[in-house]
């Protein structure tokens, strides 16, 4: 059998997933955490790491979905090949016969005269269970609920990368949103815009249709470098049920990673809304997140709301219609007094706005400098980027 296998203390290949269209952003992040060669995919980023920054990575990712610890490429032209090809994977000195696992396949090309998933999870299977019942004469149980264990199968043209879901549950759920808002962002969307936008935490920030809370808040856990997954439970990561798992050296990066913590923000992080049910369900969210201290929030009109400094960033998700009513003319009518609120009152900051495709974005009547294309769910969304200088000419309309 293929093997043996390197501990997590060496260098390991990861592969780091996302939405298509928030990739650039997953890039940075990994670069600005010192992961080495780095190689964007289709929807995911794979990429190197040392057994420090394996755990770190798990505790920082603000906008990947999930991490995979690669085992194995193989050949996978037929059912049989990927059944031979897996029962030569030491899988019983990956985890313990005792934890359940599951199979999961992804990027099957059925269509294409492959195998289709049912087939690739049946193959997998059937190989990690032959290869315990050879090592161990133990079987580990298939556990589709809740797993210890989950080994990813990606088929694509006649070849199939195993890997292990070392992340657990996805990474957007950070575990602090309250429930009730009608089209709340998700966590690592949020997180991604930020990116995109620049945010660091140094310059001031401001939602003034903060809604659930979602920016403001990932914009002050980046603001006091807390990392979103620090309050995660012992165990919640699939890394821990791994033969490799480095306890000591897991805690010791814990306890770097919370020393990192900033005492305060920077600079300013506020959130208002127009709505005060909205503004108290996002002081509740940012109180489970443990950074409600840390942002002020306020109840009034974006056309009412004034800059906290003379420059920062503005990052605002507008209204899709259902919080306005649904006609175009009040939708239109809501941008058109965006655009003069900025143009009124936000000289010398920046703005980025997400906007529905459909919506008359326009009617905000700024020329953006820089659009990206984004999904909100299933929504095609503009992210629009406004330099608002007084009496710059790029700021009219085109």
């Amino acid at each position: 059998m293929i093997g043996p296998y390197p501990a997590v203390c060496c260098r390991v290949r990861l592969i780091a997933t996302c939405p298509e269209e928030t990739k650039p952003a997953l890039v940075l992040e990994l670069e600005a955490l010192g992961a080495k060669e780095l190689v964007p995919g289709f929807r995911a980023v794979s990429f190197e790491a040392d057994a420090a920054l394996f755990y770190e990575l798990h505790l920082k990712l603000r906008t990947a979905s999930r991490i995979l610890r690669v085992i194995r490429e193989v050949p996978a032209q037929t059912p049989a090949m990927l059944h031979s090809q897996a029962r030569r994977i030491r899988w019983h000195e990956l985890f313990e016969a005792r934890h359940g696992f599951m199979v999961e396949s992804l990027g099957a090309d059925a269509d294409s005269g492959g195998m289709p998933p049912k087939q690739v999870i049946t193959q997998v299977r059937e190989a990690i269970r032959d290869v315990f019942t050879r090592a161990e004469q133990r079987v580990p149980p298939v556990d589709v609920q809740e797993p210890k264990v989950v080994v990813v199968a990606h088929l694509a043209r006649g070849r199939c990368m195993l890997s292990l879901d070392t992340s657990g549950k996805s990474l957007h759920k950070r575990g602090y949103r309250e429930q009730g808002h009608p089209a709340p962002l998700k966590e690592t969307l949020a997180a991604a815009i930020l990116t995109l936008a620049g945010y660091d935490g140094t310059q001031a920030f401001l939602d003034p249709m903060c809604g659930s809370g979602t920016l403001a808040i990932e914009a002050a856990m980046i603001a006091v470098r807390k990392a979103p997954q620090i309050h995660r439970k012992k165990g919640d990561f699939y890394f821990e049920w791994l033969h490799c798992f480095d306890r000591e050296l897991w805690r010791a990066t814990q306890d770097r990673v919370r020393a990192e913590k900033l005492e305060a923000p920077p600079a300013p992080v506020v959130a208002s809304d127009i709505d005060a049910a909205y503004v108290a369900m996002a002081r509740k969210s940012a109180l489970k997140a443990r950074v409600e201290k840390y942002i002020q929030f306020d109840t009034r009109r974006f056309q009412d709301v004034a800059p906290p400094t003379e420059r920062g960033l503005l990052v605002t998700n507008l209204p899709y219609g259902d919080r306005i009513g649904s006609s175009e003319g009040g939708i239109r009518q809501l941008y058109e007094e965006v655009g003069d609120t900025l143009k009124q009152r936000f000289s010398g900051w920046q703005a980025v706005i997400l906007a529905a495709a459909a919506s008359p974005h326009k009617a905000i009547g700024l020329k953006p400098s820089r659009t990206i294309a984004l999904m909100n769910g299933s929504i095609p969304c503009k992210l629009l980027f406004f330099e608002l200088y007084s009496g710059s000419r790029r700021n009219n309309l085109s």
